[in-house]
């Protein structure tokens, strides 16, 4: 009777006091899901990532930092393995270059505005100008999100000032037409001995080249590719038939800008009218008529020039 009488007394006491701490606990509970964690800037995102470290030294050697940390901005970020795929093996890489040049590199990777991955829209080559005032060209289809070719691996990056989506290569802003990048690569010398032979007769595979209201793909064969074909010395394509390497040249060309992303297999009517065949099981192969069953393997992808694109291949393709 004792212990039945002091459990009346003081159980509405427990109950109160049970409805006190079940109060406190929701309004803390209401408070801690009031707290929001505010996202950090791109800058402080590249600072912290261990895989952005060749990244942060290319903005901090360019001077961005600051121009990274406000703004409304969308960044395609080359992690460490897209900076040394692209040519620079290390941090070290990125400091001896000029501060000038990694800024207008770095510059062509940034938008001025906020681009979401679903916001893009379905499509091939849609030109976007970037913070230093030239053009990108993204690609959207049923494989992902690709910008000049180089592909978004990681998309929407959320930072208080914007996106980052990361991507494995660096993007190099075009300064050279494509003739003019050819003459500028040692290893194409042959190419360039071949479109000066061709163009003694007639000026179109020399008029796409150098073109400045079209733009134009070329898949570029490289000295050993056309050693293999007979043409010994540079010699032996000054003393071959104009006209027919015209025809070969022509056999290396298509009309417009076609990124590795935008390639389809099967096969694509050149600017000469031939057909070449595209095969993309194992990288990207491609094969002339006159080929045989050899295949040609593009061995550096995606060099944009001014008006157009260079895919550097090691085969010559035969019409």
């Amino acid at each position: 009777m004792v212990r039945k009488g002091i459990l009346r007394r003081f159980a509405p006491k427990c109950v109160l006091l049970a409805l006190v701490i079940g109060t406190m606990s929701a309004c803390n509970k209401d408070k801690d899901d009031d707290i929001k964690v505010e996202p950090k800037s791109i800058t402080d995102i590249v600072n912290e990532n261990s895989d952005f470290t060749i990244l942060r030294a290319a903005i901090m050697r360019a001077g961005l930092a600051t121009a990274l940390d406000g703004g409304t901005l969308t960044v395609f970020a080359p992690n460490n393995a897209a900076f040394i795929a692209s040519g620079f093996a290390d941090v070290a890489a990125v400091n001896a270059a000029p501060e000038a040049t990694l800024k207008s590199i770095l510059e062509y990777h940034v938008l001025g505005s906020v681009q979401k991955a679903g916001d893009i829209a379905t499509g091939d080559n849609q030109e976007v100008t970037t913070l230093g005032g030239q053009k990108v060209y993204i690609t959207k289809n049923a494989t992902g999100v690709s910008v000049n070719g180089a592909k978004v691996t990681t998309a929407d990056l959320a930072a208080s000032n914007g996106i980052i989506h990361v991507i494995d290569r660096v993007l190099m802003p075009p300064s050279k037409n494509l003739l003019d990048l050819a003459k500028g690569d040692a290893n194409l010398s042959y190419l360039v001995a071949a479109v000066t032979r061709a163009s003694a007769n007639s000026s179109t595979v020399l008029d796409a080249l150098m073109s400045t209201n079209n733009a134009f793909t070329v898949f570029a064969p490289t000295n050993q590719a056309f050693i293999d074909a007979g043409f010994a010395t540079e010699a032996d394509l000054t003393a071959a038939n104009s006209d027919t390497l015209t025809t070969i040249l022509l056999n290396h060309v298509l009309p417009g800008r076609v990124f590795s992303s935008n390639l389809k297999a099967g096969d694509v009517t050149t600017a000469g009218a031939q057909m070449i065949n595209i095969d993309l099981s194992d990288g990207v192969k491609i094969k002339g008529k006159g080929n045989g069953t050899n295949t040609a393997k593009v061995t550096k992808a995606n060099v944009l020039a001014t008006n157009g694109i260079v895919h550097v291949i090691d085969r010559v393709l035969l019409p």
